[in-house]
């Protein structure tokens, strides 16, 4: 009887931990990027939409938006079309992109819409196109000082966030592919990292949450402790000190761009973590790394 109470008692704890950060971002929006290992596993696709679905329960506003580019893979294969990559995106020609955007718009975001309903949320798909919400232009990559044509991969130019902003301040979840459209009427691919951190700063979010596969900022290459909390000050020096390197300056130079853009908050943290949504937002700690503009808190338990 004695441990059970003591579990129950700590469930409480729990709750109650909380409670000052369910206070804090009450009607708040919260911009979650849903890609890795946890778009794959069965499992933790389960764990990250009862999350979403919570944060919409107690008051909060969530928008996801999602990459896709296993399920892509897939589809090109099945179509024997072979996959060529330049500094890290994908050319897209016209065959490559009509099978994108049927795979993001037509399977991931509806497999996405679906769990999130099953869970008990009011989720809505979307992509770019509807109600001109990304529009773009066709992005050049340089190679060796060269532009190179990479096909329709977008750059936006303009977000119009009013669809996103009615649905989230209703009863609805909104999941965005993130394909845009041309001034052309043509549609476009577009990274999902750029694609949510454009829309968390349209949307004067509170939290942008980039979901990935990797544990967060480390102190030291060899190190295994992950830092909680940075300024954008500290990453640009973890950078020039080669601290942060390889595909993690990306990641770490978009949450600063979204922050410089109005962002509170940015969050990358690991996917592959059961609950991870919860377990970073309702901490004390989290279990990611956060990037600020400057260390402040909010509430004086946190801990950063």
């Amino acid at each position: 009887m004695e441990n059970f109470m003591d579990t129950i008692i700590k469930k409480a704890e729990i709750l109650i931990e909380a409670l000052p950060y369910i206070q804090k971002l009450y009607g708040k929006t919260v911009v979650i990027k849903y890609g890795g290992n946890a778009m794959i596993n069965e499992e933790l696709k389960n764990y990250v939409m009862e999350d979403i679905t919570l944060l919409k329960y107690i008051g909060m506003n969530p928008v996801v938006v999602h990459g896709g580019g296993p399920d892509i893979n897939k589809a090109l294969q099945k179509f024997e079309i072979k996959s060529q990559f330049v500094n890290g995106l994908r050319v897209t020609d016209t065959q490559t992109m009509e099978i994108a955007q049927m795979v993001l718009v037509g399977k991931t975001n509806k497999e996405i819409v679906s769990l999130l309903n099953q869970k008990g949320g009011k989720a809505i798909g979307l992509c770019g196109i509807d109600g001109n919400l990304l529009e773009c232009e066709q992005l050049k990559t340089v190679v060796e000082g060269e532009e190179v044509d990479i096909g329709y991969v977008g750059k936006i130019t303009k977000i119009n966030s009013k669809l996103i902003e009615l649905l989230a301040k209703d009863e609805y979840i909104p999941v965005v592919a993130p394909v845009g459209v041309g001034s052309d009427g043509r549609s476009y691919n577009i990274n999902a990292d750029t694609v949510a951190g454009e829309i968390a700063a349209a949307l004067g979010a509170e939290k942008l949450m980039l979901l990935t596969d990797v544990e967060g900022v480390k102190a030291s290459r060899d190190s295994k402790d992950i830092l909680s909390a940075l300024t954008a000050e500290e990453v640009y020096d973890m950078i020039s000190r080669k601290t942060i390197d390889g595909g993690m300056i990306p990641k770490v130079l978009g949450c600063i761009e979204a922050l410089e853009k109005g962002v509170g908050r940015t969050h990358i943290l690991d996917g592959r973590i059961p609950h991870c949504i919860l377990l970073e937002i309702f901490t004390n700690k989290g279990i990611g790394t956060m990037i600020m503009k400057e260390k402040k808190l909010y509430h004086s338990s946190e801990k950063l």
